[in-house]
């Protein structure tokens, strides 16, 4: 699951062997308490995949901390033809021309070829545009 900041020069990739909602409930409590945990709120912009929905926090957590992760977090789908897309599609490219081009045999090589390719903070690559595009 990819993460970027693009105003913040800040992302990251975490390989799951699954995309389900605990998945990405527990990812964004990570987000939330160790990435930005001063952070009153945090504005997420997603796509609209069935699993990115505030129930998520409700199937991996106890409902009072479920309640406590969505009070801090805003947030907004990308349209379906959204250009907002294109910066992970960018992150995406990037680690398939770095390290999916070839077979990996296990999640454990996956994850420490990502490891090696993400140190704590990267820059955005440059071309990334935070202006809306028309529809």
């Amino acid at each position: 699951m990819p993460f970027s900041e693009p105003l913040g020069q800040w992302r990251r990739v975490t390989i799951t062997e699954t995309r389900t909602k605990k998945d990405w409930a527990h990812q964004l409590q990570q987000l939330l308490d160790v990435d930005y945990p001063d952070a009153e709120k945090v504005v997420l912009v997603c796509d609209n995949l069935n699993t990115h929905v505030p129930g998520s926090f409700y199937e991996a957590f106890h409902p009072t901390v479920a309640q406590a992760l969505l009070s801090r977090l805003e947030i907004h789908y990308t349209p379906k033809h959204g250009s907002w897309l294109n910066i992970a599609e960018i992150e995406l490219s990037a680690l398939t021309r770095q390290c999916l081009n070839r077979r990996i045999p296990t999640i454990d090589v996956l994850k420490t070829k990502n490891k090696c390719l993400e140190p704590a903070t990267q820059p955005i690559p440059e071309g990334c545009s935070l202006r809306r595009m028309r529809e």
